[in-house]
């Protein structure tokens, strides 16, 4: 699998086909909401969803954003991994 950061999403790629993608749009200065986790369903149960939700979160981080979360796996992602 190979991930593709662009400004405020990453796609998750299989074969040059997109098989998951998160979004993180920037709501106010600084303030980035991952809205939106998608992976398709011949790909789900692998663990996609999760590594995508990192990278984002990894990603907010590295542009010096605060994260939220308005996606319910993004939500529940955080509140498991106990990230504010």
């Amino acid at each position: 699998m190979n991930f593709i950061t662009e400004e405020n999403r990453i796609i998750c790629m299989e074969e040059e086909k997109p098989v998951g993608e998160v979004c993180f749009p920037e709501t106010e200065k600084g303030v980035y909401d991952i809205n939106h986790t998608f992976v398709d369903s011949c790909m789900q149960g692998k663990g996609i969803a999760a590594q995508l939700v990192a990278l984002a979160i990894e990603e907010i981080k590295r542009k010096g954003g605060k994260v939220t979360a308005s996606c319910s796996y993004a939500k529940r992602y955080m509140e498991k991994n106990n990230i504010r």
